[in-house]
């Protein structure tokens, strides 16, 4: 296949010279400053170096810090690897490939959206490693220039290999003239009446692009009248491949028992029937074209006396912001492209052109296809039957505590502790939170039904939940039609803790059992995700957890907490606390250690903690699967920092802190990554594992994850990561592999 250098743009002024009139003209929608990427500036702690060392303020920023935009790029990148190792089946690199672009358009929503609104609004203020809005702009841009040339071959070289498994997405001019009249019969039976053409003339002015939409850009001639111009959008509403008539299989050539798909992309078989669209007129050309805009929902809460209303109000703007990236075809000409972005407010450098097809997320289409040879073998999750047996869970939960470690656990306990819960007629109060929950929720079903039961049910769910805003609209309007009471949030803040609490009549009095953890209660994800769950009768604990709910529901003002960190409050505060401590053992000779796994890591006052425990001589180990703004390796700095990304087949989604604490080993787990928005904007959990049996397993799962081969990338001093290799040996460690054996270190 031709390796041609893909065109990404149509002129490639620097964003300086571009921003102004693009920006301006697709007007932010709400004020940069609630959007920043800043974090205001810590106090300042100044650092001794004796030793005739630099101090930590001593260096510059862009040596502290690596841009949090850029680091998220790299992440995506390393899931666009995925989809390059030839050792993953090949239906799940193509879900990889979907998956990178899917990430790719919600961080143009939402991210560079805002970025571009710090820009308008002439913000000054610049994040820790000091790039300004516009210098983030560029860098991205380029970022983005390598590497799409290299995400289009990637997709090239899988349907040259998805052919060959008799899987192929194919040029409808490939089609022989019996298909080609099938698939016109196809597009005038179910496609043809879905679609409405739209002129653009003195007469009619240029449509509503929404976001994320495919759309055709054409060009007809009007005997008497020239050219014309009109936009089709492209239906949702239908696959975007569409699968050719007569899959059966052909007599020989093909695997045994594998049936032959064969799929056109939806707007090539819309362009080859343009004719039907325009009767009477010529259609000189017809291009593809999408539009992303600012998804970032923004609402006055204050302001707002209903805040569901609100909310089901705004999300319907989505489709309307600001737009962030137009993408189109790179055959299309100059003339028709300065239409769209003139009409559009588009700057150059938000103008994206791609020589294959646009939006490739679609491709999550063909992973539905029955392969099972093509795809992951099928996992089944184990089922924890030492929790789950003919004895209560309540009896279980008196005499120990208990950790689940999703996928590799089952979800189901969790759901029964609910269940039971609504069942038993001495439960007589249940409070959740809920943050993503999926469709068709046991969840929300048990706590109707505990409801039903007269149990007194109440329940926090996030109507703020970036892209799940209408599902929890949905739910929450549901629950109160159960007579659920429903709080939908505090004030400002978003509530992203994970945590139940069961109040239960006893014979020595209420009892309170509780479930924290470091992810949705959502069974689906919870079979993809790694996330870790803790099942607990402590009352210390289970006063924590109510005294929460009752800061959530109430008025309360609670700070402090016997147990739990929460945030916003003290947990950024408790946190260095534990890292100056491991400092300190090392200051009295002993040796420190910290490992902390999570998604992201941000917080410039917890990196420079970091960096100090680092000085001091305190080994740290971080898994972090996303953004690192922290700089390892840095002579002086983070010689004892390793930073290691590990991108498989699940999505490590869990928050692990680990303390050595001079031998006496203390591990939290929770909701919150170390970023300002989980410790400032969020009302946020971090709980401790207190079980002496489930803390060795939770620091033995760590270090077997932190000596994973197979899956993992490590973070180098210049911000880039070491490539995954595709030749290791079949031993390799690959603990995703071996968590779906009999290994089960967290028991």
């Amino acid at each position: 296949m031709s390796r041609e250098p893909a065109e990404h743009a149509a002129g490639d002024g620097a964003v300086a010279a571009a921003s102004v009139p693009g920006a301006s003209a697709s007007g932010a929608g709400h004020a940069a400053s609630a959007r920043s990427t800043t974090q205001a500036a810590p106090a300042s702690r100044p650092v001794e170096a004796p030793d005739g060392r630099r101090s930590l303020e001593e260096f510059p920023a862009e040596t502290r810090y690596l841009n949090r935009e850029l680091s998220w790029l790299q992440f995506n990148s390393r899931v666009m690897e995925e989809a390059l190792d030839p050792g993953n089946p090949l239906l799940e690199r193509v879900k990889f490939l979907s998956i990178y672009a899917s990430n790719l358009d919600e961080f143009f929503m939402i991210r560079v959206s805002g970025l571009r609104d710090q820009l308008v609004a002439g913000v000054l203020e610049a994040p820790p490693d000091g790039m300004t809005p516009q210098e983030q702009l560029v860098a991205i841009r380029e970022a983005l220039r390598e590497e799409l040339p290299r995400v289009q071959n990637c997709w090239e070289d899988l349907q040259v290999e998805l052919a060959r498994e008799e899987i192929e997405v194919v040029e409808l001019d490939d089609l022989d003239g019996e298909e080609r009249a099938a698939m016109r019969t196809l597009f005038e039976r179910d496609i043809f009446p879905i679609l409405t053409p739209l002129a653009f003339d003195p007469g009619h002015p240029f449509p509503h692009i929404s976001n994320l939409s495919l759309n055709l850009a054409v060009v007809v001639r009007e005997p008497g009248h020239g050219e014309r111009f009109a936009r089709l959008k492209v239906p949702q509403a239908i696959d975007r491949l569409v699968r050719v008539p007569g899959g059966d299989i052909p007599s020989g050539g093909l695997r045994a028992g594998r049936r032959r798909y064969r799929f056109v992309w939806l707007e090539q078989l819309v362009s080859a029937n343009l004719d039907l669209l325009f009767p009477g007129l010529e259609v000189l050309a017809a291009h593809a074209f999408r539009v992303t805009r600012d998804a970032d929902l923004e609402i006055e809460e204050d302001e707002a006396s209903d805040l569901l209303t609100a909310m089901a109000e705004v999300v319907g703007r989505r489709h309307f912001g600001s737009v962030t990236r137009l993408e189109l075809d790179a055959r299309m000409p100059r003339e028709m492209r300065q239409i769209l972005e003139r009409n559009l407010g588009t700057a150059d450098y938000q103008v994206y052109a791609h020589r294959g097809p646009l939006g490739l997320a679609s491709l999550m289409e063909l992973t539905s296809l029955d392969v099972k040879d093509l795809q992951d073998p099928p996992f089944m999750p184990d089922a924890r039957r030492d929790l789950i047996d003919e004895e209560p869970i309540w009896s279980h939960l008196r005499r120990r505590d208990y950790l689940l470690y999703h996928p590799y656990d089952s979800f189901l306990p969790v759901i029964e502790f609910l269940r039971a819960a609504a069942e038993d007629p001495q439960v007589v109060a249940i409070k959740q939170t809920l943050y993503r929950t999926g469709p068709d929720s046991p969840v929300v079903a048990a706590l109707m039904e505990a409801r039903e039961n007269g149990k007194q049910v109440s329940v926090l769910v996030e109507l703020k939940a970036r892209f799940d805003e209408q599902n929890n609209i949905a739910w929450a309007q549901s629950l109160e039609k159960a007579g659920v009471h429903v709080v939908y949030g505090v004030l400002g803040l978003k509530t992203h803790a994970k945590m139940c609490l069961v109040v239960r009549r006893e014979e020595s009095g209420v009892r309170s059992y509780v479930h924290l953890a470091t992810g949705n209660y959502n069974p689906i994800t919870a079979r993809i995700y790694t996330d870790a769950g803790l099942m607990t009768s402590d009352p210390v604990i289970a006063r924590d957890v109510s005294n929460l709910f009752n800061a959530l529901t109430g008025y309360s003002r609670q700070r402090d907490y016997e147990k739990l960190l929460v945030a916003p409050g003290r947990m950024r505060e408790l946190m260095i606390e534990r890292i100056d401590r491991e400092i300190a053992h090392c200051g009295r000779g002993g040796q420190g250690y910290l490992a902390f796994k999570m998604n992201s890591l941000v917080d410039r006052e917890c990196i420079d903690a970091l960096y100090r425990a680092s000085r001091a001589g305190v080994r740290v180990d971080l898994l972090i699967r996303g953004i690192c703004c922290l700089r390892p390796a840095v002579p002086g700095l983070s010689e004892n920092v390793r930073v290691i990304s590990l991108v498989g087949r699940f999505l490590e989604h869990s928050r692990v802190y680990c303390f050595a604490n001079g031998g006496e080993h203390e591990v939290l787990m929770g909701s919150a990554d170390l970023m300002p928005r989980n410790l400032d904007g969020r009302v946020e959990t971090l709980f401790p594992v207190e079980d002496a049996r489930l803390r060795r397993g939770l620091w033995a799962v760590m270090q077997r994850e932190l000596a994973d081969q197979a899956n993992r990338r490590e973070l180098r001093s210049d911000g880039s990561y070491s490539r995954k290799p595709f030749d290791l040996p079949d031993d390799a460690p690959d603990v995703q592999r071996e968590f779906q054996g009999a290994e089960t270190p967290w028991r």
